[in-house]
């Protein structure tokens, strides 16, 4: 372990030296070449302005760099410390297993968990002193519930770190103080959301209780409630003191020592990191830089999607009858009141932020001036809430940097371009907070190649690498995470920032009819089909910021807002109506937004069969439902993988190879994440085989319900009786005069084919199918159609049903892996050992009567127990029926049997109030599968 404050410089170096690359990443011409990656901190430089019209004008009143330090409302900094000294704590060693950059929250926790996990040389180098960047200034909230189970899961563990493991460890004192938090709901939607959380804290035994008013003015005094609906009340929420936690972090990683083997990251990777004050030469750097980030990543080829903003607060006066009061939160009104001794810390998310321009390399222990224009949003809601704040002087204003994302959540993980190079940044404000067990998770997946948690909503391969460089897209929707930081969080809402970057073939036809769009990782994808019109997705208005017009009738904007609810919407209908035209008739789903790759070369055999859990060798025609596994037995993805011939060369449809050949179809919000894994698992064996990306190049179209064989019958060239295309077979047929890929697949439980056309001829093939299916009622159908048919039928959606940390046996998917042969594939030790020893969690299907929305996270008692949550629930219009998915566990610590399911009597707990519910051990909509083979 070691600790290098003020080891101004540091750089990181792959194998073949770096000058020439450190030359094309200061002028900005992205990737490193082969085998190689550097970056050195000594040739920071400032980052450009954006050209008009993303760079935002200033508004008036903003400071053009930092102002003069001020004070910040803790005891202590760690900016007094050491002040005597620039130079490193002691000469940096030759060697290190894991280099971690940035002396913050995230960096101080990495460290940390890094060495109780067993890394005994680690280094951490920071270019001033521990929490100079972002972390010294921060309020240090620290809130435990969150509409996320991942998230709850990781507050706890930084709560347990800072209020337990340290001081027990160390003798020291955090800064760790419980003084409870308050959420305030002024609307039922809000308590409703207040309401969830609560469910959801029952299952991690997360104290919470929903207040009345006056029994609001019971414990909080000083509190108006004249317009309140109701709180949320956390006993044991409270706040941390960045000096202190930081500081004892290091401690205590210090004092810890232990060996692991180093990683084998790939073949273009880390080598090495240059300091000013000498050499280290390591296989794994992490980014930890927080606002600094995105340049010491680019320095080194990595793209790091975020941006920085001013943040700030206020500290007020000593407030008469304040002490002891809970930390409160303030949604609707967008503020936060930290409690500060006898005084209050104030706060919030605003929607004209300013934007951090010129990122300083030299900023360190550094505020801005406050631009109280900005800022009086805040003041006004603070003063609603706490009327004694009017006549309360304001002590002290701190302004400082920091980052913010796109989807408002961390950046994690190994970086795509640069194996060894790991992300640990983009916090969002949160960093104190998620430290703890953001840090674990990061440490885990360093050396362990993947987290403990499933952490993908963090994991940097969420985004399309076309995103991850792309400054509109990033400072759009990094605006909008921000202003929205505090908005209601509803289970159908959609960006207005950062959209129409990505659009399939089909877009301008279906908007003509419609199509009100979703955006998944830039890609604009059907919800659902409005009567009414179109609705086009405007560009982004900043919500009026910076000095734009609104838009106004807004037609998406307003559908979007009938989403608000967390009852059924007023197009719940509309969905309906699509779901039973499949059911009933037949309808067409445009899923062209799919990641189409194809896995193709001498070892491509000998690569599916270790990739994938089902066996995929089979003669071309092939089609397989398969799932990829990490090496602990845990879902990385579901897919189809076909076997194909090779065709002509340059060819979407069928590419020229050597060898064998897969085509691979997979969901694509996850299509980034795939390539990213296969791309690590085919580095790491070595083999002899390439993954060629053709999502842009095809459309993908599903034509599903029992009328779809007699209209493609008109369409297709080919017999599409049962005898001459089975189920789970696909063929190169021509239709409307265009070849196209035609399998026989359903995701909705009927019978049905997907079409695989060439990107220029998708709008002549889509306009064939529907004149030949107009005469059957065939009609246009989106995702909400397609959520509703497939949990119907029982069938997984990856990353809701199915994470990283789930394994086949406990999804219900064993049939997908082949443990009845001989072949090794990715996981399979795992799965075969969980086999053996018991299933101690389960997927379970439940209805219930009572016809309530359920969106997910409601809490699942049995026989008077909490044993699990909903991961996903829909509405079931077949069956008229809502439709929940959860994992179940025995209390008693048993394993989970179908027996252990069948045997218990079932409560859904949604926002309080329980709901009786049947559960199933097949799916409630045709349990014998008739329906995909035709039979009706």
């Amino acid at each position: 372990m070691f600790l290098a404050a003020g080891a101004e410089g540091a750089a990181v170096h792959g194998r073949g030296g770096g000058g020439e690359h450190r030359r094309k990443a200061e002028a900005g011409e992205g990737r490193a070449g082969p085998e190689r990656a550097s970056l050195d901190m000594r040739y920071l430089r400032c980052a450009p302005l954006l050209p008009a019209p993303w760079r935002s004008p200033r508004p008036r009143g903003s400071a053009i760099g930092p102002t003069a330090r001020k004070s910040v409302p803790y005891e202590k900094t760690l900016q007094e410390e050491g002040s005597g000294s620039r130079g490193p704590s002691r000469p940096p060693p030759r060697t290190a297993e894991v280099v971690v950059v940035g002396g913050g929250s995230l960096g101080c926790q990495t460290t940390y968990h890094l060495a109780k996990q067993g890394v005994s040389s680690v280094v951490l180098l920071e270019r001033d002193r521990l929490t100079s960047g972002t972390t010294w200034h921060t309020a240090g909230l620290l809130w435990q519930l969150r509409p996320s189970d991942v998230e709850v899961e990781l507050l706890a563990h930084t709560r347990d770190v800072v209020s337990r493991e340290l001081p027990a460890e160390t003798g020291l004192h955090t800064g760790w103080v419980q003084n409870g938090g308050l959420f305030i709901a002024s609307n039922k939607q809000r308590l409703d959301e207040y309401k969830r959380l609560m469910s959801l804290g029952k299952v991690y035994g997360v104290e919470s209780y929903v207040l009345t008013p006056s029994e609001t003015k019971d414990l909080y005094p000083l509190m108006n409630i004249k317009d309140l609906y109701g709180t949320l009340y956390v006993p044991k929420d409270g706040t941390m003191d960045p000096a202190g936690t930081c500081s004892t972090l290091a401690r205590a990683a210090a004092a810890r020592g232990a060996t692991v083997r180093a990683d084998d990251f790939g073949v273009r990777r880390v080598y090495a990191v240059e300091t000013a004050h000498g050499t280290i030469q390591t296989p794994c750097v992490v980014n930890c830089a927080g606002v600094w980030a995105s340049v010491l990543g680019r320095l080194a080829g990595v793209h790091v999607p975020l941006v920085g903003m001013h943040h700030a607060y206020v500290v007020t006066e000593r407030i008469e009858g304040i002490q002891n009061m809970p930390n409160v939160r303030d949604h609707d009104a967008s503020v936060y009141l930290r409690l500060q001794g006898d005084a209050l810390s104030v706060g919030g998310y605003e929607s004209n932020p300013i934007f951090w321009e010129e990122v300083s390399e030299k900023f360190a222990f550094g505020l801005f001036d406050l631009d109280w224009d900005v800022f009086m949003k805040h003041i006004e809601g603070a003063i609603n809430r706490v009327p004694v704040l009017e006549k309360t002087g304001i002590k002290s204003t701190v302004c400082g940097p920091e980052s913010f994302t796109a989807d408002h959540k961390p950046l994690m993980g190994e970086a795509p371009e640069v194996r060894g190079f790991f992300l640990g940044c983009g916090f969002n404000s949160a960093g104190m907070m998620l430290g703890g067990g953001c840090g674990r998770e990061l440490a885990h997946w360093i050396i362990h190649g993947r987290p403990e948690k499933d952490m993908y909503g963090y994991d940097i391969r969420r985004f399309h690498h076309s995103l991850t460089n792309n400054n509109r897209w990033i400072r759009e929707r990094s605006h909008e995470s921000y202003a929205k930081n505090y908005s209601v969080v509803f289970p159908h809402d959609e960006p207005l920032a950062g959209r129409n970057v990505r659009k399939d073939p089909l877009h301008e036809e279906l908007l003509r009819q419609g199509c009100v769009f979703q955006e998944r990782h830039g890609w604009e994808r059907p919800g659902w089909f409005s009567p009414r019109g179109t609705a086009p997705v405007l560009d982004y208005d900043y919500y009026g910021a910076y000095g734009r017009e609104r838009h106004r009738d807004y037609t998406y904007n307003r559908l979007l807002g009938d989403e608000y609810t967390f009852d059924f919407p007023p197009h719940h209908d509309v969905i309906k109506t699509e779901c039973l035209t499949c059911r009933n008739a037949l309808a067409l789903f445009d899923m062209s937004y799919f990641g189409k790759f194809y896995l193709v070369g001498p070892e491509a055999t000998k690569a599916a069969n270790w990739l994938f859990t089902a066996d995929v060798s089979k003669a071309p025609g092939s089609t397989v439902y398969t799932c990829m596994l990490n090496q602990r037995g845990g879902v990385e993805s579901d897919l189809t993988v076909s076997r194909i011939s090779p065709g002509a060369p340059a060819s979407p449809l069928a590419p020229a190879f050597e060898g064998d050949g897969y085509y691979l179809a997979i969901g694509g919000a996850v299509a980034q994440h795939n390539w990213s894994h296969i791309t690590a698992v085919l580095q790491d064996m070595k083999l002899q085989c390439k993954l060629l990306d053709c999502s842009e190049e095809l459309g993908m179209m599903s034509i599903q319900g029992p009328l779809s064989r007699v209209v493609l019958q008109e369409v297709l060239d080919t017999d599409l009786s049962n005898e001459a295309f089975p189920f789970s077979t696909h063929k190169l047929v021509t239709a409307a005069g265009c070849t196209v890929r035609a399998m026989r697949l359903s995701f909705v439980g009927e019978l049905g084919w997907e079409l695989h056309v060439p990107r220029a001829d998708c709008v002549k093939v889509y306009q064939a199918v529907m004149q030949a299916g107009a005469r059957h009622g065939i009609a246009n159908a989106g995702y909400r159609a397609i959520d509703s048919l497939s949990i119907e039928k029982g069938y997984r959606h990856w990353h809701a049903d199915l994470r990283p940390d789930d394994t086949p046996l406990e999804a219900g998917l064993a049939f997908t892996c082949k443990l009845k042969s001989n072949i090794p594939f990715l996981g399979r030790e795992a799965v075969e050992a969980q086999k053996a020893k018991g299933i101690f969690r389960r997927l379970v299907c439940f209805t219930t009567e009572e016809k309530v929305p359920m969106f997910g996270l409601e809490a699942v008692w049995r026989n008077g127990e909490v044993v699990g949550f909903i991961r996903r629930a829909d509405f079931g219009f077949a069956i008229d029926k809502t439709i929940a998915y959860g994992y179940i566990r025995d209390p008693a610590g048993g394993p989970v049997s179908l027996d252990f399911v069948r045997s218990g009597s079932y409560e859904l707990e949604r926002m309080g109030v329980p709901y009786p519910a049947q559960a199933h051990t097949r799916s409630p909509f045709d349990p014998d599968n008739q329906r995909v083979k035709g039979i009706y």
